[in-house]
């Protein structure tokens, strides 16, 4: 079994979900994704101990946590690529942009054609990730962390993991 990039990606919506039932369908619509690639990733996510089945698919946020923290760069290396329109992620989406600086450096964006921000291309954990962003603020933020802890500089990983610690605690 091999963990794929869009399982992280099924896992944060269900992070944001909170535990509401959702079915296949109804998830896939919301990511983007078709409802069997979504049932595929809820089994690896439940071989792999990041998520379990009760009322609903409930991510196990220790091991969720370890594993972004941990692995995840590691696991899924983005792939920088050419100047594009798009949207920011990493340190430059809102979540992070206001603690650092602001330099020279082009954006990260993840490609879409209605991005408002011209920047270099960041590979997203799911090419749907532009779209499913616009509709649920809290899910852009947890991507947008991750793709920090991805891709970042050590200053900008360390604010993510603690970001992500924190959202990623037990309430």
């Amino acid at each position: 079994m091999e963990l794929k990039q869009h399982d992280i990606y099924v896992a944060l919506k269900l992070v944001v979900l909170k535990s509401e039932p959702c079915s296949m369908q109804r998830l896939g619509e919301m990511l983007g994704m078709s409802a069997s690639r979504v049932h595929e990733s809820i089994h690896r996510l439940i071989k792999a101990r990041l998520i379990r089945k009760e009322k609903a698919y409930q991510p196990i946020l220790a091991n969720l946590k370890e594993f972004i923290v941990h692995g995840i760069r590691f696991a899924f290396v983005p792939e920088i690529g050419e100047p594009s329109r798009g949207v920011p992620t990493a340190s430059f989406a809102p979540v992070l942009n206001s603690a650092f600086i602001a330099s020279n450096d082009l954006a990260h964006v993840w490609p879409d054609p209605e991005g408002e921000v011209r920047g270099i291309s960041f590979s997203p954990l799911h090419k749907a990730a532009p779209k499913a962003t616009r509709m649920d603020p809290e899910f852009y933020e947890l991507l947008a962390l991750v793709d920090a802890i991805r891709g970042g500089r050590a200053r900008e990983r360390k604010m993510a993991m603690d970001m992500i610690d924190q959202r990623l605690s037990p309430q």
